[in-house]
């Protein structure tokens, strides 16, 4: 299989940013949320996390392009970008089981690991 070399740097930067617990919980929050999205502020105070460490983390999660954001006055409301949340999934799915139905009880097992 050729891969793109784009998409796999994409698809680095995505995951990479996935790869810590607060940009995680920010992400699967703002999935929650929907297409409105959260103020940064509602963010903060429902993870807990100090807004110059949200900041930080919401900074990395856009330039990995899973999130967007939107000024609303003195706001800023952040959002999952479902687009590109679809495509990484669909990156990574690309081809699974080559073709073949995949068997839950293969599935369950993986998440024992």
């Amino acid at each position: 299989m050729e891969m793109n070399t784009a998409d796999e740097t994409q698809v680095l930067k995505s995951l990479t940013a996935l790869s810590q617990a607060h940009r995680l919980r920010i992400f699967r929050l703002l999935v929650v949320a929907g297409p409105t999205g959260m103020p940064a502020g509602s963010i903060a105070q429902q993870l807990a996390i100090s807004p110059s460490a949200l900041s930080f983390h919401l900074k990395e999660l856009l330039y990995a392009c899973l999130v967007q954001n939107e000024s609303r006055g003195r706001q800023v409301v952040y959002r999952a970008n479902f687009q590109h949340m679809n495509s990484l999934v669909a990156y990574l799915s690309e081809h699974c089981c080559e073709g073949q139905s995949c068997e839950l009880t293969e599935v369950a097992a993986c998440l024992d690991c």
